[in-house]
């Protein structure tokens, strides 16, 4: 498994001259109206689970469309009334996983924080199970959900995850225990592309913690990566054969690369040298976008796996540091 991208300064300066759609943001604006047309409608309940020093519930908030988006949020047990507020994480999830069972991911309350775990619409049945379908429908697509209503930017199938990754952050600051100026967004791959875009476009993210984020520099992505996801859109193409402008049309809106530099709070990025899905030169092409104050973890010898847990610890000690600064 080679450093098959570039390499150097060519690969940490890569800075793709990317086109913004001349309405991308009315069409994210409308988009937004449309979804906070439906009552965010939040639901808490208890939820059953082994783990004694967490509190977890069942939570659920009305995202694209109305339709319902599942979570599981986790507090920090035995907390006395005046404890006072907790800054929260968000976590969004890799490509194909869902929420998963109440206790596998719960890094991030363990560490002290209330922590909200969002499900992917449509999938959760890949490496982890999910419990939020996606009821809106579209053309014809390949296998997966990169090409699912890939010629219309208002049909694709990220508009909608977008918008609920969004109301994720709404959801969040509707919590009696936490406090709603120290709010971080973060996840691995598909879920570090979705903290990219949740940081262009929500209000109130304090902290953002994209780690090697799909959903970059598309163009550059289909022609480089050697696994899927981004092959969806290769093999899309390869028998579409007319439709690639149109494709890369509607990817502009979606491209974290280009939401990025709309993006300003303080954000930690990884990026695996030797990552064959997310190629490292497009995680660099939305990190020298990226509009806030900004830095990067370089993981020289890991393909698609980053840094795991290494990295962990390295967001969890800037993670502290950035609420310290502001309070939280």
């Amino acid at each position: 498994m080679p450093q098959f991208d570039l390499t150097g300064h060519e690969l940490t300066s890569y800075d793709p001259p990317l086109q913004a759609p001349d309405d991308l943001d009315a069409f994210w604006e409308q988009t937004l109206a449309e979804t906070r047309a439906h009552d965010l409608a939040p639901v808490v309940s208890r939820a059953d689970s082994p783990l004694s020093v967490l509190d977890s519930y069942d939570v659920s908030w009305r995202g694209f469309g109305g339709d319902p988006i599942c979570g599981w949020l986790h507090l920090p047990a035995g907390r006395a009334p005046g404890d006072g507020p907790l800054p929260a994480v968000i976590q969004y999830q890799g490509y194909g996983g869902g929420r998963g069972l109440v206790f596998e991911n719960i890094f991030w309350a363990a560490a002290g924080y209330a922590h909200l775990v969002m499900d992917t619409r449509g999938q959760g049945s890949g490496w982890s199970t999910g419990d939020t379908p996606d009821p809106a429908g579209s053309a014809p697509a390949q296998p997966g959900y990169m090409t699912r209503g890939l010629t219309t930017p208002p049909d694709y199938y990220y508009r909608r995850v977008y918008a609920d990754a969004v109301r994720a952050v709404e959801f969040i600051q509707t919590v009696d225990e936490v406090d709603g100026s120290a709010i971080a967004v973060t996840g691995a791959s598909q879920g570090g592309g979705l903290s990219l875009a949740v940081a262009a476009l929500a209000d109130g993210v304090r902290a953002v913690m994209p780690d090697v984020p799909f959903l970059c520099d598309f163009r550059r992505s289909t022609q480089v990566a050697m696994t899927n996801p981004y092959l969806e859109i290769v093999r899309y193409l390869a028998a579409h054969r007319d439709h690639e402008d149109v494709a890369f049309a509607t990817l502009s809106y979606f491209d974290g690369a280009v939401l990025a530099r709309r993006a300003s709070a303080p954000a930690l990025f990884s990026v695996a040298l030797m990552d064959e899905t997310c190629p490292p030169s497009t995680v660099y092409a939305a990190f020298n976008a990226y509009g806030g104050p900004k830095e990067i973890v370089s993981y020289a010898y890991n393909d698609h796996e980053g840094g795991e847990a290494f990295h962990k610890a390295r967001q969890a000690a800037w993670l502290a540091e950035q609420f310290s600064a502001v309070g939280g």
